[in-house]
């Protein structure tokens, strides 16, 4: 395991946690509350890795679209953590979104899903948390603000009223056992609806297309269903483990951004059991059709009898190597700085490290967001000790800067000559993707909330004063 995964399992030589406990519990609860804490990828969040944070200190900010969302610190520091919870309050806040002072979490902790962990659980992890990590006693740098209404925490009371299932998990009769603790993985810890479900306008999964893909952000969690064409019904059990154990699948997809946090931090140490539990279990949900209009076949399949598309063949002799200001089109901006890795025909490194652009899943998605994303921020995942790194061409990029149409212009060249001819990508796009991603409706509405409500407030005063006027004039009548 990495230095962020082993956050300091003391068992019992830490002393009994603040919250009650009076005797450290065994190494073997501590050890099944670490598993389950992995399987859980509360490290993901709740360390602010980029900045070489503390184990479970807090401080990494989560994209929103409502705004960035700081994870508190959950070590069991009695001042600014949690050390001082009790395990009822530890499971009320796992269950039900409610900290131990009473106020509300966002969904972007996923108690939705944690909802299907047990009592058993639960004290698997209170310990752990409780005896095996160490105590952090600095605060977070960064605190979550919200613009209004979203700063106000008690809203979330009434969208748990309406959304929340506050029900454990419940194994299927009918089903064997390994699809049952499939199930349980993915309903539960390891939350994967929480992504990869569609969200309806108050931001709460639509269960109704369960795990059939969703924006997140800057990136798009894809369908993860086993619908043949937009989900991953042609994935073989082996590569579906393979891809959650590497972050990779080879001819399939890559894993980037919050997928790629969540096999380095989490998926690489489940066993080979849950894993292929996981992957049963996903052959087993309904198929759920996409509006993505993903493509089934590249231009290399269709009529190109010499091969993929080789860049170098149609820039040869065009542009000096030195002369980077020359690169103006798409293809010339391809050469120069993707064709070292990806080679000029997109076929990619012969180990697939750096991995072919033809018959990949981001090229042939109908939305583009992966693809820009990647361009935009990159790929940096560490598995097996196994770092695969593609620089950032986003802002502060030690390769180079692009702006919003070079890498427009590069992402329509790829689509155009190895992936979905019928995707076509706008310097607004990535403008968009380099903003955050789309916003939601909710997201969009908030900047008319304030002036809206002076507005409403506006015309109930005229209303009040129309009648109070009214009623004056017909007392004075009479």
């Amino acid at each position: 395991m990495n230095k962020f995964m082993l956050s300091a399992l003391a068992c019992a030589t830490l002393l009994a946690g603040p919250a009650g406990a009076q005797t450290p519990p065994d190494a073997s609860l501590i050890a099944r509350g670490h598993a389950l804490a992995i399987a859980s990828d509360c490290m993901a969040c709740h360390t602010d890795t980029p900045h070489q944070g503390k184990p479970y200190a807090g401080g990494y900010g989560i994209a929103s679209p409502m705004g960035t969302i700081y994870a508190t610190n959950i070590t069991p520091s009695v001042r600014y953590g949690i050390g001082r919870y009790t395990e009822a309050q530890f499971a009320r806040a796992l269950r039900e979104g409610i900290r131990g002072d009473g106020a509300h979490l966002y969904p972007a902790m996923p108690y939705t899903a944690y909802t299907r962990l047990s009592d058993e659980d639960i004290h698997a992890l209170y310990s752990y948390f409780m005896h095996g990590v160490a105590p952090v006693d600095t605060p977070p740098e960064a605190k979550t603000d919200l613009p209004f209404p979203f700063n106000i925490r008690l809203v979330m009371a009434a969208w748990n009223l309406l959304y929340l299932d506050n029900a454990r998990f419940v194994p299927d009769s009918q089903a064997t056992a390994e699809i049952n603790e499939g199930a349980w993985l993915v309903q539960g810890p390891a939350h994967c609806g929480t992504c990869h479900t569609p969200r309806n306008l108050m931001m709460a999964e639509d269960q109704k297309r369960y795990l059939a893909g969703a924006q997140l952000g800057p990136w798009y969690a894809p369908n993860i269903s086993p619908d043949a064409t937009d989900g991953i019904g042609s994935w073989s059990e082996q590569q579906i483990v393979d891809y959650l154990r590497t972050g990779r699948a080879e001819g399939k997809a890559q894993a980037a951004g919050p997928m790629a946090e969540a096999v380095e931090h989490s998926l690489q140490y489940l066993t080979a059991q849950q894993l292929h539990a996981i992957a049963a279990y996903l052959k087993t949900v309904p198929a759920q059709p996409g509006d993505n209009d993903v493509a089934t076949a590249t231009p290399a399949d269709n009529g190109n009898t010499s091969g993929a598309w080789n860049v170098e063949n149609s820039l040869r002799g065009k542009n000096p190597p030195t002369a980077s200001h020359t690169l103006t089109s798409g293809e010339a901006l391809y050469s120069g700085y993707c064709a070292s890795c990806h080679q000029p025909d997109g076929s990619g490194s012969e180990n697939q490290a750096y991995p072919a652009l033809t018959r990949n899943t981001v090229t042939a998605m109908g939305n583009p967001s992966n693809l820009i994303a990647a361009i935009l921020f990159g790929v940096d995942r560490t598995t097996g000790g196994h770092q695969v790194l593609m620089p950032a061409f986003g802002e502060g990029s030690y390769v180079g800067e692009l702006t919003d149409k070079q890498i427009a212009d590069i992402a329509n060249f790829v689509l155009q000559k190895y992936g979905n001819v019928r995707v076509t990508v706008t310097p607004q796009d990535v403008a968009q993707i380099r903003a955050g991603g789309p916003k939601p409706f909710i997201a969009q509405v908030q900047p008319f909330i304030i002036p809206g409500m002076g507005v409403g407030g506006i015309i109930v005063l005229a209303l009040i004063i129309w009648l109070l006027r009214r009623h004056l004039r017909k007392q004075a009548s009479k």
